[in-house]
């Protein structure tokens, strides 16, 4: 096969998958465009419980207490400490408060991931409820140990369509950075600028790429839970709990994977961007990698349920097809970065071997396909520049949503670099839960939880 006949096929499968995600951001983001406040419900009818995993949390679990006592005030906070180095644990127990629950977990049993964290105060929740609570009306809502869930979300989660639905096992609400537009402290100007875009950019993915994906799940049924602002039925995690008593299964996307058996079990999830949580974006870049592997390599290990979603009774086909597609996009990642790259790479050598014959090709009309090829390649991260300038920052000028987009164009790009770092943890047989230190913390070391 001759040097020019693979540019061709390389060039056009690029396209044809650049389009293919091209018509996939048109589908998702007209929910999303089109939506609209609903009522709010009553959350006096439930009885609601925080979940707060912590490990080194010392700088901010205190606020975070206080933070939820105050604003919700009927509610408990359970305060996990998953056998912290630092004071987080005294600073805790100095919170003197009949609503607030210690869960002091120590070594060995200790540090082996989020999931088992959550389990353990799963399990001390399940036993201080007791036996005549069947957990219908009662709801656990995990935060991080910086989150600040908004004033209202009690509100929004109970609304008819999401707790008011007595089918509705679990609700994700809106995540926000809650330090967007603020750079780092520390550093000299460059890195500050930095950092202040790269949480810009977090802010971005989640509350328009993120927001719209979920929202098109739901017609697909197949809303995903995430690991802050998860509010989740009690009775719904009975149900999927077993003998052991473990609703979250181990996986390093103990969220997704939480979602997946809430719904092969016939729950319904729910999604809301009327209400949010707070949460600390990452200034680090080396510390936004490693959260973004650990997040890749999750997805990859959930492939594992592949079979489970699709032989559900209770999910539809196309659900079924939305949830494997998620599990396929590490995959397709890792394809992408290979087969993009490839026309680029002929193309040079052809123009090293070939000038004369490539600049014929070129004026000939393929300028018009590299054309395409870019445009196709960018358009589906550039848009959502745009869409959030105008939904979540319109004071801004026109200019700036076009900015916001070309520098998402550039951001998304880590990911191919997580999707192969994941495949080496994989490999290398790396399958601890790490904890990704603050920004406010001097080491910015990513400390893995098993060692």
């Amino acid at each position: 096969m001759s040097l020019s006949l693979l540019l061709s096929f390389a060039q056009a499968f690029a396209i044809v998958m650049s389009a293919a995600f091209v018509l996939y951001v048109c589908a998702i983001i007209v929910p999303y465009l089109r939506h609209r406040p609903t009522w709010p419900g009553d959350p006096t009818l439930f009885r609601w419980h925080f979940f707060v995993p912590c490990r080194d949390e010392e700088q901010v679990i205190g606020d975070t207490i206080r933070y939820l006592r105050t604003r919700f005030r009927a509610a408990h906070v359970w305060v996990i400490d998953d056998h912290s180095d630092d004071r987080t644990l005294d600073v805790a127990r100095r919170l003197q408060d009949p609503q607030l629950h210690i869960v002091a977990r120590r070594r060995p049993h200790a540090r082996t991931g989020k999931s088992d964290a959550l389990n353990a105060a799963y399990r001390a929740l399940r036993a201080w409820a007791g036996g005549h609570d069947d957990g219908t009306n009662t709801i656990v809502v995990v935060v991080d140990a910086d989150g600040r869930p908004a004033w209202n979300c009690l509100y929004v989660c109970t609304a008819p369509h999401l707790f008011g639905d007595p089918s509705v096992g679990a609700v994700q609400i809106d995540v926000r950075m809650g330090n967007r537009g603020t750079a780092p402290g520390a550093g000299n100007k460059i890195r500050r600028r930095f950092g202040r875009a790269l949480v810009r950019m977090q802010d971005l993915e989640f509350r328009t790429a993120i927001a719209a994906i979920q929202m098109s799940r739901g017609h697909t049924g197949t809303i995903a839970m995430g690991g802050n602002g998860q509010f989740t039925r009690l009775s719904a995690l009975d149900s999927i709990a077993g003998p052991h008593r473990r609703p979250w299964r181990g996986s390093l996307l103990e969220d997704f994977e939480l979602g997946v058996h809430l719904l092969t079990e016939g729950w319904k999830t729910g999604f809301s961007v009327d209400t949010h949580v707070d949460q600390e974006g990452l200034y680090s870049m080396r510390r936004f990698l490693a959260q973004r592997t650990r997040w890749s390599q999750g997805t990859m290990q959930c492939a594992r349920y592949a079979r489970r979603i699709w032989k559900s009774p209770h999910l539809t086909t196309f659900g079924a097809a939305e949830m494997l597609y998620y599990l396929a996009q590490p995959w397709m990642q890792l394809l992408g970065s290979v087969v993009y790259p490839i026309p680029l790479v002929l193309l040079t050598i052809h123009a090293v071997t070939e000038p004369a014959a490539v600049w014929a090709w070129f004026t000939g009309g393929a300028w018009k396909y590299l054309l395409m090829y870019g445009i196709a390649g960018l358009l589906p991260f550039l848009i959502w520049g745009p869409v959030y300038r105008k939904h979540c920052e319109p004071r801004s000028g026109p200019l700036r949503g076009i900015a916001y987009g070309l520098g998402y164009a550039c951001y998304i790009y880590t990911f191919y670099i997580t999707v192969w770092r994941a495949v080496f943890r994989l490999v290398r047989g790396q399958n601890g839960w790490a904890k990704t230190r603050r920004n406010t913390e001097a080491d910015a070391k990513v400390v893995a939880l098993d060692r």
